[in-house]
């Protein structure tokens, strides 16, 4: 028996294969939006995939089951009340799947989502692992207020946060203590909110480490479930959607996508993600143009930042990176979304101002200062005592409640999202003044000024 476990970065996915050596077949779980991997891998152990589990219909991401299905013949395995739309097998509580030795039975987990299944491993007639989804993180378990308003059943997170209680206590907590928790997430990921940077753990560290398993009332943990949750991205309803469904097959998917001659043109009024350095940026950019730069969590902020219901030009500073790009927001299902992609080489029309810090530091007053960090980040503490606070994911709405009467600082925790945020605000206010204090705020943490 082999377990193997498939890492994505940018959105702290996991995916996993099991292999029976025996007789040759794999069980994939969870999979990410490109197959390949999986198929290397099915191909270098001489083997067959079999079966593609999936724990519930992602928020954060698009899986490959519906084309390793039609790749492979691969049988999809779900709960029923995903009510999906592929061809599938119903894996509800109690259900089994055996390759070998291997023996997968289905627990129906709900709490993160109502339809959600954790996978047990039996090998030679003992539990040795568990593959929990959503449900149980290292450190953590998932966030109950996904499933309000999307999916083939919704439910309210105080519902669903009760559901986690008894999911966590009379399902997982019940298992052997060496059993093996492996997750469909890491630290990073935005379907929880206290992750562990471990990738795999046992019960029996979790009941006695993770804070969400410590003995407590089921209010008390409905009330701790239910508080300081990061925000949610604008994708995730989306992507339960496009999951229940099954997504188009990645590579064909990459091919419609229209690439553009260099140094396009876009109509006015559209929405142009610029995804080079925000330095290139700044110097020259199309005038609306919102600055994400290429970096580990791209797709995380395109979905939080662009409206799925939206359609937008997406932009790079050479070939390759386009295409990175372009893969990285296929794996949110936002390739679908592209009016068109292209290099950009040349001048445009629009550029942003250098801010002077020495000046701003010692003259504050003058300057409107917004902090787009997430509330629960500004709970911890103001870098300015006067700044306004309007997250990143909603500043496209809110831009219009920021004063004009001065020159608008932007900031945010290290500089990365001020990039994008004071380009969001330059193309909301365009005859406002508005700069980024970029990598500067870190002079500025301790809050005293």
């Amino acid at each position: 028996m082999k377990i193997h476990q498939f890492e994505d970065k940018g959105l702290a996915h996991y995916g996993y294969a099991i292999l029976s050596e025996d007789t040759g077949e794999v069980v994939l779980v969870d999979p990410a939006r490109n197959p390949q991997t999986y198929y290397d891998f099915a191909e270098a152990n001489k083997a067959k995939i079999v079966g593609v589990i999936e724990t519930h219909p992602h928020a954060d991401f698009v899986s490959s089951h519906l084309e390793i299905y039609q790749t492979t013949g691969a049988t999809i395995y779900t709960h029923s009340m995903v009510g999906a739309n592929y061809p599938h097998q119903a894996f509800d509580e109690g259900a089994e799947l055996e390759i070998g030795a291997i023996k997968l039975k289905s627990l129906y987990t709900p709490g993160h989502s109502p339809d959600g299944i954790s996978i047990v491993l039996e090998y030679e007639g003992k539990d040795k692992a568990v593959f929990t989804g959503d449900t149980l993180f290292i450190g953590d378990v998932g966030r109950p207020d996904l499933r309000e308003s999307a999916g083939n059943i919704t439910a309210r997170r105080e519902e669903l946060a009760r559901q986690m209680y008894h999911s966590t206590r009379e399902k997982l907590m019940k298992l052997a203590d060496d059993v093996l928790v492996y997750p469909a997430h890491g630290a990073g990921t935005l379907c929880g909110k206290a992750l562990s940077d471990a990738n795999s753990s046992t019960i029996g560290a979790e009941k006695r480490s993770n804070y969400a398993l410590q003995d407590m009332s089921e209010e008390a943990f409905v009330k701790l479930l239910t508080e300081d949750q990061p925000f949610i991205p604008k994708y995730f309803g989306y992507d339960v959607a496009l999951n229940k469904q099954g997504a188009l097959a990645y590579k064909p998917s990459l091919k419609l996508v229209a690439r553009l001659a260099a140094d396009y043109q876009p109509e006015a009024g559209a929405v142009v993600i610029d995804a080079r350095g925000e330095k290139v940026f700044k110097k020259s950019h199309f005038k609306g143009a919102i600055n994400i730069q290429n970096g580990n969590k791209f797709e995380t902020w395109l979905g939080s930042i662009v409206d799925p219901k939206e359609n937008f030009y997406l932009v790079a500073a050479t070939e390759e990176e386009l295409e990175e790009l372009i893969e990285k927001a296929a794996k949110i299902g936002y390739e679908l979304l592209i009016s068109g992609a292209f290099v950009q080489n040349s001048p445009a029309n629009a550029s942003t101002p250098e801010l002077n810090v020495e000046e701003f530091s010692q003259n504050q007053d003058n300057y409107t200062i917004v902090d787009i960090r997430n509330a629960s980040e500004v709970k911890g503490g103001k870098f300015f005592k006067r700044a306004i606070n309007i997250p990143l994911p909603e500043l496209r709405e809110r831009a219009h409640e920021i004063p004009t009467d001065k020159p608008v600082v932007v900031h945010c925790a290290g500089g990365y999202r001020s990039a994008a945020g004071s380009s969001i605000v330059q193309s909301k206010l365009p005859d406002t003044l508005v700069l980024d204090l970029s990598e500067a705020v870190k002079d500025f943490k301790d809050g005293s000024i």
